[in-house]
């Protein structure tokens, strides 16, 4: 897919419900018309219904933490499903166990289709779920990456540069006033001669927030100048938003917490899904823009999402032990 991740994880959604509708009523010409329109309207779209029914192949490989409740097992779907519709399969076995699978089957196509794979090519150092690296640069300033994040470093004569492709990470300067020391996050530069600060992409923008020193951090013809405690949150539509937070709650995941004042709800599920081994979906969508208030648990990541949804009247089930779906609230 090569559209805006709001865009793909859109796609990835209609597929999941496309599968539901017509497992649900595998006869309905109408129904099944609407369906051929749908797939046949944008090449993403068909790209998305081939993974959708892979993922549900595979799925039938896992046994559900809550199988024991259904009254009749998923079948698996015959080999030429991945590239037809459901014919005369038996159908999911409640329509509140449909809407659940949908969930699951958005939530493992996100993670398909994120770009992973690209930002492995393109980046000098990544990190996995949950695992933080410290790196030495060759200038002797030194970089914690956190997890399922990456950087692409780039040091010329007169510049030292470093690209965050993905994540966050957390940067110790050392000075040289002959060479500023560089961060890229995507429209967001961030300038230093020597200090710390934290860096981390967002799905809405991206923030920088200082520990020491001073910085600049400019976006689309606009600067801003940060000191101690300071931070900038920057929109991808060049939106800033600042505000100043005591200097040790910069970066708290570098002691295994994440401390959120105000922040979305969905900002701080991403978040945790760098510390999950696995995919957290919403089958609730509007929850994602409640604002949360809150310290948590990063070495938790689990009993961290409960705690964050419940906060809202959310609950969060666990459908294997790799997927956590949020719903209600």
């Amino acid at each position: 897919m090569t559209g805006s991740q709001e865009e793909q994880d859109r796609i990835a959604t209609e597929a999941a419900r496309w599968l539901v509708a017509l497992e649900e009523d595998p006869d309905n010409a109408a129904l099944l018309a609407r369906f051929e329109t749908w797939r046949r309207a944008d090449p993403e779209h068909e790209v998305a219904w081939l993974s959708t029914s892979d993922i549900y192949d595979l799925m039938a490989h896992t046994t559900p933490v809550h199988a024991a409740n259904w009254q009749r097992p998923v079948t698996r779907p015959r080999s030429h499903a991945r590239r037809n519709p459901p014919g005369r399969r038996p159908s999911m076995r409640r329509r509140a166990a449909a809407s659940l699978v949908a969930a699951t089957i958005a939530a493992c196509l996100a993670l398909i289709f994120l770009p992973g794979l690209v930002i492995r090519f393109q980046a000098d150092h990544v990190t996995q779920t949950a695992e933080v690296q410290t790196l030495r640069l060759e200038d002797g300033s030194i970089v914690r990456l956190a997890p399922d994040s990456a950087i692409d470093v780039a040091f010329r004569a007169g510049e030292r540069r470093v690209h965050l492709l993905k994540g966050e990470a957390f940067f110790e300067v050392r000075p040289d006033p002959q060479r500023p020391f560089r961060v890229v996050a995507r429209d967001v530069e961030t300038t230093v001669l020597g200090t710390s600060f934290n860096v981390r992409l967002m799905r809405d923008g991206a923030e920088v927030s200082v520990r020491s020193g001073l910085v600049a951090v400019d976006t689309k013809g606009r600067q801003e100048r940060l000191e101690v405690g300071d931070w900038v949150q920057v929109g991808w539509n060049g939106v800033m938003h600042r505000g100043g937070i005591p200097r040790d709650e910069v970066a708290p995941w570098l002691h295994g917490q994440i401390v959120a004042r105000d922040r979305p709800l969905a900002d701080v599920v991403d978040e945790l899904r760098r510390y999950f081994p696995g995919a957290i979906a919403f089958a609730a969508s509007g929850l994602g823009s409640r604002r949360v208030t809150g310290v948590y648990n990063l070495a938790d990541p689990a009993s961290a999402l409960r705690a964050v949804v419940g906060t809202h009247g959310g609950s969060v089930s666990e459908v294997t032990p790799w997927l956590l779906v949020i719903r209600g609230g």
